[in-house]
């Protein structure tokens, strides 16, 4: 069973296997981070077609006898200030991933920190008071590389101040962080109730099978 450290204590953090004890499944894990991608992308390019610019409303020249190409409307493409042809317009770019797919590709994403020890567990309770120099410390004395993400539960406001102020340090709730957030950090803390929450998104490899 893979276990954690608890940062700034001399003591280890048993891991749920079944979430972080997982093979390692890359197709899964790229069609995730594909899906959270693309679902952050803001799809808000938008070109005008002809119908949209301004002018065209009479034929700039006559049809013959001036020795230029034929012309109907200065909004056309081929004007300068015309119309787009097959340009970008407002769309959305997310699809879906199931919901077995998503736990299966957190459960990867989470398993690859244990397996590196590049994980480590967090008591937020210590921190009273928002100190970022308490947190730094933490961080040195645990000696991973940067970048950091640090996940906190909604109530742990406390110390998301104390290292959201760090440099290359990420904090995150643990409703919001994603399969690609995990993935990109070089080294992971967790705060025992983000640990739990984790857990329970991550680690119903049971249910999964029974379904």
């Amino acid at each position: 069973m893979p276990d954690a450290p608890v940062l700034g204590e001399a003591k280890k953090v048993k891991l749920d296997d079944s979430a972080f004890g997982a093979r390692f499944s890359g197709p899964l894990v790229h069609q995730s981070v594909r899906a959270e991608q693309a679902a952050r992308r803001r799809g808000t390019a938008a070109t005008k077609t002809r119908g949209m610019v301004s002018g065209g409303g009479a034929k700039p020249w006559r049809q013959k006898g001036t020795g230029r190409a034929r012309a109907g409307s200065n909004r056309s493409p081929l004007w300068v200030g015309g119309g787009t042809v097959f340009g970008p317009h407002p769309r959305s770019y997310a699809f879906k991933v199931n919901r077995k797919e998503q736990r299966a590709a957190l459960r990867s994403a989470l398993s690859v920190h244990a397996g590196r020890r590049s994980l480590a567990i967090l008591d937020a309770a210590n921190f009273e008071t928002p100190k970022t120099s308490r947190a730094q410390e933490l961080l040195e004395d645990w000696d991973q590389p940067r970048p950091t993400l640090v996940v906190l539960a909604a109530e742990e406001s406390v110390a998301a101040l104390s290292f959201r102020n760090l440099a290359r340090v990420v904090v995150l709730s643990a409703e919001s962080v994603g399969v690609t957030d995990v993935l990109s950090a070089a080294s992971l803390v967790l705060s025992e109730p983000a640990l739990e929450a984790l857990t329970r998104r991550a680690g119903q490899r049971a249910r999964d099978a029974a379904a």
